[in-house]
């Protein structure tokens, strides 16, 4: 299966940084619940491992929450891999709006 990798910096420290995505990932289950389905996600300390559906794609991933970084690597099934760059690209502007 395709990957994808994605590293925001951040100077918040770990536990803000984790504060704040979790309430990036409430929003964003609100903002596109039309588009996504099937939200799934666990915090094992500082590392959220999380799956959900969208447009009938399955998505699978984890995210470390980092003093400096928080990082996002995800599955994604080879239906999706012309989408590659653009759902790594919309991610990362995301987390980054996120932990400005």
């Amino acid at each position: 299966m395709p990957s994808f990798n994605v590293q925001v910096p951040h100077s918040l420290g770990q536990d803000a940084a984790k504060a704040r995505m979790d309430s990036f990932l409430e929003t964003m289950e609100k903002k596109y619940k039309d588009q996504i389905s099937d939200m799934d996600g666990s915090w094992s300390d500082n590392i959220l491992n999380f799956s959900f559906n969208t447009f009938g794609i399955k998505i699978d991933g984890k995210m470390t929450v980092a003093e400096d970084n928080v990082q996002m690597d995800g599955e994604l099934p080879f239906a999706a891999m012309m989408f590659k760059g653009k759902i790594a690209s919309g991610i990362q502007e995301a987390l980054e709006k996120a932990l400005a």
